[in-house]
């Protein structure tokens, strides 16, 4: 126990406490900056139901998607 007092590994009641006041204020202070913080952008709306059905080429998807991939990074 003398041990690992000296390396600072045993947590305080005080310790805790300020770590969850912390939070607790970072989180109120998150929402508060998402109701007074700019609006979101527009969105586009979707097509009216039922959209159309489009034959899709598996190798050029395939080959799509692996590009993306590699250029995304995943």
């Amino acid at each position: 126990m003398k041990e690992l007092r000296e390396e600072g590994m045993l947590c305080s009641r005080r310790s805790i406490l300020m770590g969850s006041a912390m939070l607790l204020a970072g989180g109120i202070l998150g929402r508060v900056r998402n109701v007074f913080g700019e609006p979101n952008p527009a969105i586009d709306k979707a097509p009216p139901l039922p959209w159309k059905w489009v034959k899709l080429d598996p190798l050029e998807a395939g080959r799509r998607a692996y590009r993306a991939y590699l250029s995304e990074g995943g």
